[in-house]
């Protein structure tokens, strides 16, 4: 008869957290590698624990496996974005649209209109990650032509997306969330207000004071220059718009993001073979190298580099190495232990919030996947939620607030790498200045402790400690 794994206690189940985190410290602060290795680390770790509870072998690579199929729809993604942003600079698309805001957008408001631009995008698309992966690549090529910092870009960025992708009836997480904690989907999208207009207007407050310093190291000459050299190595006909376009056509038309992102790639590529007049086998080197460009100017040369299938491999592998990890910490029941003892210290309703905030972000760190950071505390929280009466819109909205919210800003989590596979700056740099993000978590904590916005089960009022 064969034995049944044992259930580790909760000091175990920290011991590969602590190592991965005090690995992670080291080798990025101190090293400078990349969190591969770490993760690595921490997966043998886990198998060795796991093994010492009595799971076997089998059972242990079975868990990776399942970690990592939760990822496989995010690395095709990623493997459509490279493809997309390679097609999307040979022709033309991206230099057209930094050519408009280079000449449209002045450095003090280009923080505060990149929040903004990704916010609506994000709405009416439904997805972040196209959002920054189309209009975000060009806005960080805007901000290098502009002389303001890309991290900053990028966290206005990463704000705005997120903001539109939390509030979008067409967000894939927006409708998770609120199944999983069985809310009516606008009703969920209605509550998440409390905590996502305040967040959005203090950040955009702080955008528009960075921006009163932002740009000191562009001139009008340099951007002169810039645009000067952009008309000469590309055709910057509006024609080109066609392929932006036509990716929010067809996530209007609720195409999934894979399929949407793969015809926005077709289009550029043949637009680069029509309009550009680029050599089919030169497309196809982009497509799987990326862009590689030969103006004659550093500076474009710099701008206009990146994409292709290959740009994404570090990626990929990143994310690969993360799920491994997360896929044996939840195969071996260390997840579930270290999510059951963060509920039990939730007596009140400020500790409950607290607590699915915690949860929703730990699992984010642990498992690197945005959808388990909802669907893991969901389920746990559900039923502590009915017991304490508070309506179960209060545990939608904090599913997102520290789930879907808090996912970019991690850099081994599947959002936070595509992100830097998308703009070109790590989690780490951008973090900081992705305000929406930050603050979404902690006005949820205000809310929880104060009782504001928190209704009763039954919509019997507020509820208040």
């Amino acid at each position: 008869m064969d034995l049944q794994p044992r259930s580790p206690s909760l000091v175990i189940a920290l011991v590969p957290v602590v190592a991965v985190m005090t690995v992670l410290a080291l080798a990025i602060l101190l090293l400078g590698a990349s969190a591969h290795l770490p993760l690595i680390l921490g997966s043998v770790v886990v198998v060795v624990i796991g093994l010492r509870l009595g799971h076997d072998w089998k059972s242990l690579q079975e868990g990776m496996v399942r970690g990592i199929s939760i990822g496989i729809p995010s690395i095709l993604i990623l493997l459509a974005i490279g493809i997309l942003i390679g097609s999307w600079l040979v022709s033309g698309v991206v230099p057209l649209l930094i050519s408009y805001g280079l000449s449209l957008l002045a450095p003090e408001i280009f923080l505060v209109a990149s929040c903004l631009i990704c916010a609506l995008v994000s709405v009416v698309t439904g997805s972040s990650w196209t959002t920054a992966t189309t209009i975000g690549v060009a806005l960080i090529g805007v901000a290098e032509g502009l002389g303001v910092c890309t991290a900053m870009t990028a966290g206005a960025i990463v704000s705005g997306a997120y903001f539109g992708d939390k509030l979008s009836p067409l967000s894939d997480t927006t409708n998770l969330a609120a199944g999983v904690a069985g809310v009516p989907l606008f009703e969920h999208i209605r509550h998440m207000l409390w905590t996502t207009v305040p967040s959005i207007v203090i950040a955009l407050g702080a955008y528009a004071l960075l921006g009163i310093g932002a740009g000191g190291d562009a001139k009008v000459g340099e951007i002169t220059a810039l645009l000067e050299a952009i008309r000469e190595s590309f055709i910057l006909s509006p024609v080109l718009l066609i392929a932006p376009l036509s990716v929010i056509v067809c996530l209007l038309f609720r195409m999934p993001a894979l399929g949407s992102i793969l015809v926005g790639g077709l289009v550029g590529a043949i637009l680069a073979l029509t309009v550009q007049g680029v050599p089919a086998g030169q497309v196809v080197a982009v497509l799987e190298n990326g862009h590689a460009p030969e103006t004659g100017v550093a500076r474009l040369d710099e701008l206009l580099s990146g994409g292709g299938l290959e740009s994404m491999y570090w990626t990929i592998g990143l994310v690969l190495c993360a799920l491994s990890f997360g896929g044996l910490m939840e195969s071996t029941g260390m997840l579930r232990v270290i999510v059951e003892a963060v509920i039990r210290g939730a007596i009140t309703t400020g500790r409950l919030v607290v607590a699915t905030l915690a949860s929703s972000l730990g699992v984010n760190l642990m498992a690197a996947d945005q959808y388990l950071s909802i669907i893991l505390p969901g389920r746990m929280y559900k039923e502590a939620y009915e017991e304490a009466g508070v309506d179960p819109r209060n545990l939608s909205r904090c599913l997102e607030d520290g789930g879907t919210i808090t996912s970019p800003l991690i850099p081994w989590n599947t959002c936070g790498a595509t992100m830097l596979g998308a703009l070109k700056v790590g989690p780490h740099l951008f973090a900081p200045f992705a305000f929406f993000n930050l603050l979404c978590p902690l006005v949820s904590v205000v809310l929880g402790f104060t009782g504001w916005g928190m209704r009763r089960a039954g919509n019997a009022g507020e509820r208040r400690d």
